[in-house]
């Protein structure tokens, strides 16, 4: 593995061990070269995914990509970077378990938001904004109304 400080081509594992959920082994390294420390994660890919987008371009999925989608909706939210790394290896395994190698980008934006919502309503809803594209206050009601988001006391303060 490639030092990301120095370029260093041998870096040297000191420990590793399975994440928290189980999905990946997660590996502490160091270089010898520069004595940089940094964390890598080893994951089962059980096929190549392309995602195809709504212009007809095709991009191959990219795990980090989800997780910073993620993070941008759940961005100061009570939510843990624990509970992102699982929600980004469910979202992924989902996608893997379709057994279609070319999966649409709005299957993607659909997981993701099922997903959000389930573990908080206001990162869903600002997922929701982009993902859906609104344009005026009007369509927030509207998707809060449908969604039945929009009751007095139904989120938190």
């Amino acid at each position: 593995m490639k030092c990301p400080f120095c370029g260093h081509s041998d870096t040297q594992v000191k420990d590793s061990r399975p994440s928290d959920d189980g999905s990946a082994i997660r590996r502490r390294r160091s270089c010898p070269q520069c004595s940089g420390r940094f964390t890598t994660f080893e994951r089962v890919q059980l096929r190549e995914l392309v995602i195809l987008k709504r212009n007809g371009r095709r991009a191959p999925f990219d795990r980090d990509k989800l997780e910073r989608s993620l993070g941008i909706a759940l961005r100061k939210r009570p939510v843990q970077a624990e509970q992102v790394e699982q929600l980004v290896s469910r979202i992924t395994r989902q996608l893997e378990s379709l057994g279609e190698t070319e999966i649409q980008s709005s299957v993607v934006g659909d997981f993701i938001m099922k997903a959000l919502k389930g573990v908080d309503e206001v990162a869903y809803v600002r997922y929701a904004s982009v993902y859906k594209d609104f344009r005026a206050t009007g369509d927030f009601a509207k998707f809060l109304g449908a969604e039945g988001l929009d009751e007095p006391g139904s989120g938190e303060r």
